[in-house]
Formats: C-alpha cells, structure tokens, sequence
C-alpha cells in the first residue's frame, strides 16, 4: 500500500500514463513532515556513513547501521498505512530514491572492497540510476503547464504517486539478501564460504 496523499485523485491527464496503472494524480499541496517521510530521510543521511564503514573495514558498525535502516524502512511504510495523516505523494517518491540511494553506495563501496564483483555493482547501479531517471520524469510530466524549475522541485505537490510493481519488490528483496550476506560474511569471517560465493 502506498503513502496516496490525502487529497482528490483525478485518472491521469496524459493519454501515454493512462495504462500506467501504478500512477495517480493529484490536485492539492500535501504536508511532508510526515513521520514517514521523516524516517526515510533519516536512511538517506545515514547512507554516506555507512558506505564509509564499509570502505575502512568498520563492517560491524555497517552492519548494525544497515539493519536500523531496514527497520526504519518497515516502520515508515507501517506507521503511513496505520496512522492518519501520514500518507503522502512525495513519500512515494522518497521512500525508493532512499532505497536507491543506499543500494548505489552499498554496492559500489561493497565493489571497491572486493567483496562483490564489479560487473554486479554496475549493472544494479546502472538500473537504479534509470529507475531515479524515470521518477524524475514521471514527476515532469504529471506537472499542469507552465512547468517551472521551482514547481518542479516544490515537494509539496502532490502531483503523482508511484507504486513499485510485484517484480521490484523482490528485486529489492534479493538486493538486500545479497548486501546482508556480505556484511555478515565479512564480520563472521565467512568471506571463502561456497555458498556465499555462489549467493
């Protein structure tokens, strides 16, 4: 269930979005100091942290500091669905470019530390930096003209919602797995483990 703002819905005015049945439309401005929203800001700002652990080796502390953001991500989608005036659009919007955000730096860092293949990290970064492209533009186009730069960025608008398809979630499921595993593998000392080379 997704943080839907509180506001009217309206189906989509572009013909091209019609079909894209994991958008709606709003017509209202939105309050984004939701403690969702609060939550997942909170993610993004540990990011730089926790990359920074992982690149000196402190892989106890990265540990620790990823599984607090896998909570805060479990409970920001909690407390929006179970708390009224907790939904936003824009928590739609921040909640995957958080997810984004960590998976971009837990991959690369995990990448300079030797501890996943290159190819890997490109591939997974390269399809998030598409999929954060595309939010952008999804944004764009939801816009009423004339579209501004300060319109654009104006988070209070409640101009669309995304909902992640089935085949994403899992995706990000098997992302974080694959994260975990290394994190533990290397506080455990299970780095040569043929399992975990094989995962």
């Amino acid at each position: 269930m997704s943080r839907g703002a509180d506001s009217l819905s309206i189906f989509a005015r572009h013909e091209k979005l019609q079909s894209w049945h994991f958008l709606r439309f709003h017509l209202l401005k939105e309050n984004i100091l939701t403690v969702p929203n609060l939550l997942t800001a909170s993610r993004i700002v540990s990011t730089p942290f926790l990359g920074y652990m992982v690149t000196h080796g402190h892989f106890e502390i990265a540990l620790g500091l990823f599984v607090v953001a896998g909570i805060t991500d479990l409970l920001d989608g909690y407390v929006a669905r179970n708390f009224k005036g907790q939904m936003s659009s824009f928590g739609t919007f921040l909640d995957p470019l958080a997810d984004k955000v960590m998976m971009t730096v837990m991959f690369t860092t995990l990448s300079m530390a030797n501890i996943v293949p290159v190819a890997l990290a490109v591939i997974v970064v390269g399809r998030d930096v598409l999929l954060v492209g595309a939010g952008f533009y999804v944004k764009y186009i939801s816009l009423k003209p004339p579209i501004t730069f300060s319109k654009f960025f104006d988070v209070t608008n409640a101009s669309a919602t995304l909902h992640p398809s089935t085949l994403s979630k899992y995706n990000t499921l098997l992302q974080l797995l694959l994260i975990s595993s290394a994190l533990v593998s290397q506080v455990m000392g299970w780095g040569d483990n043929p399992a975990l080379q094989t995962l």
